[in-house]
C-alpha cells in the first residue's frame, strides 16, 4: 500500500466511529491501524480513569473521616448478614421480625460481654504489672540474643535507645494513654453498633426487597436476588464452619497451656479462638503472647517455647489441611489480596478494620463470582 493510500485511510479511520473500524479493517491493514498515533478515544480514556481515581481518593478519605459513625455500622450490617440464614430459619420457625432481631442482638450482645468481661481482669493486671513485666521478659531473652553475636545485641543496647528500660516503660504509658483517651469513643460506636444491628436485623428483608426492586429489568433483578443470596450463603457457612473450627483449635490451646505450665488456660483458649479470626495477624500475635508466656514460666528458653511451636503447628495443620478438606477447594482466593486487604482496613479503621478485612473480602468476592461466574475466585482466607 502506497505513502498515500495510508494517509487516506488514517484520515479515513479517524473520522470512522469506533464500533465500524474492526468490521471494515482487512489483515494486511491491521499494522497501519496499531500505528496510529493517540488521538481523542486515548484521551476520553485517560479522563475516565482519572476520574475514577479522584472518586476514589474522595471516597476512602470520607469513610477514614466518618470512620466513628462507618465503623460500628458496617459492623453491625456484616454480623447481620453473617446471622441471615439463622434469621431465615427462626423465621420459618414463625418467630416474628421483632424477636428475631431481640433474639440475635442479645445473643451477640451476651458473647461480646463474656468474651470483654473474661478479658478485663488480665487486661488490668498487665497494664498494672507493665514495667515489671516487661523488665521480666527482657532479663530472661537477653542472655539468648547476647549470644546470638550476628544480632549484633549487647548490655548497653538495653540500657540506652529505644530498647532501653526507661524507654519501654514510657511507650507502655503511652500505649495507657491511648487505651483511655479511645475508651468513650469505643462506648459510643459500641451504642451505635448494637441499635444498628437491632434495626437492620428488623429490617433487613424489607430492605432487601427495596434492594432488588430498585433494578427497572427482570434480568437485573434475578442478579440481584442471586447475589444477595449467595452473599448470606457465604457469610453464614463460612464463619459457622470457622466458628466450630476455631472453637476446637481454642480447646486445643487451653489444654496446650494447661500441660505447658501456663496460668489461665481457659484465658489462652478464648485468646486462641478470637485471634483465629483475623488471618495473619491473630496467629502472628497468638504464637508471639505464648513464646512470652512459656519463657517467663519455664526456666529454659526453649522449654518456654514448646507451647508456642505446638500451638504454631496445629494452627496451620488446621487451616491449610482441615479447613480446605470440609470447605472445599472452590472456596479459595489468593491470599496475597486478603493480606493487602487487612493491611488497607486495619491502616483506615484500625483493629476493628483487621476483623472486618475478612468479611468484607468475602462480601467483594462473591459479588464478583455471580457478576462474572466464567471467572470463578470464591474465598476461603488463610488464617
Amino acid at each position: 500500500m502506497s505513502a498515500r493510500g495510508n494517509g487516506k485511510l488514517k484520515k479515513h479511520l479517524t473520522e470512522m466511529p469506533a464500533q465500524r473500524k474492526e468490521a471494515l479493517l482487512h489483515p494486511e491493514e491491521i499494522d497501519v491501524v496499531e500505528n496510529l498515533p493517540l488521538g481523542r478515544e486515548a484521551l476520553d480514556v485517560a479522563m475516565a480513569w482519572a476520574v475514577i481515581g479522584i472518586f476514589a481518593i474522595v471516597f476512602f478519605s470520607l469513610v477514614h473521616y466518618m470512620s466513628l459513625i462507618l465503623i460500628p455500622v458496617t459492623l453491625a450490617v456484616v454480623v447481620g448478614l453473617i446471622l441471615g440464614l439463622v434469621a431465615d430459619r427462626l423465621g420459618k420457625a414463625g418467630v416474628p421480625r421483632f424477636g428475631i432481631a431481640f433474639i440475635l442482638s442479645t445473643l451477640v450482645f451476651a458473647a461480646l460481654f463474656l468474651i470483654i468481661n473474661s478479658l478485663a481482669e488480665p487486661v488490668a493486671k498487665l497494664i498494672q504489672e507493665g514495667p515489671n513485666f516487661i523488665e521480666r521478659t527482657i532479663d530472661r531473652i537477653k542472655p539468648f540474643l547476647e549470644s546470638q553475636h550476628w544480632i549484633n545485641v549487647s548490655p548497653a543496647t538495653f540500657e540506652t535507645g529505644p530498647m532501653s528500660m526507661q524507654s519501654l516503660i514510657e511507650n507502655s504509658g503511652n500505649i495507657l494513654g491511648i487505651v483511655t483517651a479511645n475508651l468513650t469513643p469505643a462506648i459510643v460506636q459500641g451504642m451505635i453498633f448494637f441499635a444498628a444491628l437491632l434495626l437492620f436485623l428488623y429490617g433487613r428483608l424489607r430492605l432487601r426487597r427495596t434492594i432488588i426492586l430498585a433494578f427497572p429489568t427482570r434480568r437485573q433483578r434475578l442478579m440481584a436476588i442471586r447475589v444477595l443470596n449467595s452473599i448470606d450463603e457465604v457469610l453464614g457457612y463460612y464463619f459457622a464452619t470457622a466458628s466450630l473450627l476455631y472453637l476446637g483449635l481454642g480447646v486445643v490451646m487451653a489444654l496446650i497451656a494447661y500441660f505447658g505450665g501456663l496460668s489461665m488456660p481457659v484465658l489462652w483458649g478464648l485468646f486462641a479462638f478470637v485471634s483465629s479470626f483475623i488471618p495473619f495477624v491473630g496467629i502472628t500475635l497468638m504464637t508471639v503472647s505464648v513464646a512470652i508466656a512459656g519463657i517467663l514460666t519455664h526456666d529454659a528458653f526453649f522449654l518456654g517455647l514448646i507451647p508456642a511451636a505446638i500451638f504454631f503447628t496445629v494452627h496451620l495443620a488446621m487451616e491449610n489441611l482441615l479447613f480446605p478438606a470440609i470447605m472445599g477447594r472452590q472456596w479459595e482466593i489468593n491470599p496475597f489480596i486478603v493480606f493487602i486487604a487487612i493491611l488497607f482496613w486495619t491502616w483506615m479503621w484500625g483493629a476493628v478494620g483487621a476483623m472486618l478485612a475478612l468479611p468484607l473480602s468475602l462480601i467483594m468476592m462473591t459479588v464478583l463470582n455471580e457478576l462474572f461466574p466464567d471467572r470463578k475466585t470464591v474465598p476461603h482466607l488463610p488464617g
